[in-house]
């Protein structure tokens, strides 16, 4: 049973940083590309980073470059998204998820975890 436990979500203000954390289990982590995908009340999910098996190749959406990282340690099974000078609009439940191909379509990856709540003040 796969198994994804984000953690590292919290207020901030804006300007700040967060970095959230996903571990991993119940996979062999290094055989699957990882996502960050967000979704906030009355509004589509979206796909925020994806990183590939080997952390090789990373992608983010235009709304977040140069300002969000992902970034994995497969020694560790964990996946990581450093979030600097976040924004109001940043605010949202933030999910990663484990998928088989490289890419921010939320089809492409079987599993999700609970999420982690980001919340942004102004």
């Amino acid at each position: 049973q796969v198994t994804l436990v984000e953690s590292g979500g919290g207020s901030v203000q804006a300007g700040g940083s967060l970095k959230l954390s996903c571990a991993a289990s119940g996979l062999t982590f290094n055989n699957y590309a990882m996502g960050w995908f967000r979704q906030a009340p009355g509004k589509e999910r979206e796909g925020v980073s994806c990183i590939s098996w080997n952390g090789v190749s990373t992608y983010s959406a235009d709304s977040v470059k140069g300002r969000f990282t992902i970034s994995r340690d497969n020694a560790k099974n964990t996946v990581y998204l450093q979030m600097n000078n976040l924004k109001p609009e940043d605010t949202a439940m933030y999910y990663c998820a484990a998928g088989r191909v490289f890419s921010l379509r939320a089809e492409y990856f079987g599993s999700w975890g609970q999420g982690t709540q980001v919340t942004v003040s102004s």
